[in-house]
């Protein structure tokens, strides 16, 4: 009889707390695609703060942020959910890239972090219910981190947008992007400037 009175109070208190769960949105990508400047916009648009620093230098987060409780609205509907920007994905980390802008006891801190950091982002993808991808719209889109990356999230069955970003430079190409990944839905954005942030929001909370 105990058993069962216990089996009866979990399920209950199971489903009063569900629905309570709110959403994880992670922001995934190679190094210095944007990923902490459009988290940085979308805390400034909704909550009228930033959410971390950005750096020319590769790898500037290198642990993973999150910011609790941002509700975005477009068209009449809204999402609210916590935003977590993770550190730059790359299949190879070498301290020597930090030389030029850093001592060599430094650097080496900084690639043993930013390796640290490389493995948080991957396990923290089974945590994740909508992943943006950010990406470099200037760059070539076939680089084995960006293979990576859309291999990780098909495995799961992970709900993506890709962001393709710095449209504002002349070198970008929407269309290259969306050759790459044809799966998913790409939308061309500036998170420096804000450039189609209203598009972007419409479709965050279509695909969520």
């Amino acid at each position: 009889m105990f058993d069962m009175f216990k089996r009866l109070l979990d399920s209950f208190f199971n489903r009063l707390f569900k629905g309570k769960k709110k959403a994880k949105l992670g922001l995934y990508g190679p190094p210095n695609g944007g990923k902490t400047t459009l988290a940085n916009k979308i805390c400034q648009d909704w909550l009228g703060e930033d959410m971390g620093t950005t750096s020319p230098i590769a790898h500037e987060t290198r642990e993973i942020q999150i910011k609790e409780q941002i509700t975005i609205k477009s068209k009449g509907k809204e999402l609210t959910f916590n935003l977590v920007d993770t550190p730059g994905i790359a299949t190879k980390i070498d301290y020597e890239d930090f030389l030029k802008y850093m001592d060599a006891k430094s650097a080496k801190k900084r690639a043993k972090e930013a390796t640290k950091g490389v493995i948080d982002a991957i396990k923290w993808l089974d945590d994740m219910d909508v992943v943006i991808v950010v990406l470099d719209a200037t760059l070539d889109p076939y680089s084995q981190v960006n293979i990576t990356i859309i291999g990780n999230l098909q495995a799961r069955n992970i709900p993506v947008i890709i962001a393709a970003n710095k449209i504002d430079l002349k070198k970008a190409s929407i269309k290259r992007i969306e050759s790459a990944f044809p799966q998913y839905k790409v939308l061309g954005i500036s998170a420096k400037f804000g450039t189609h942030m209203d598009e972007f929001y419409e479709e965050l909370i279509k695909v969520s």
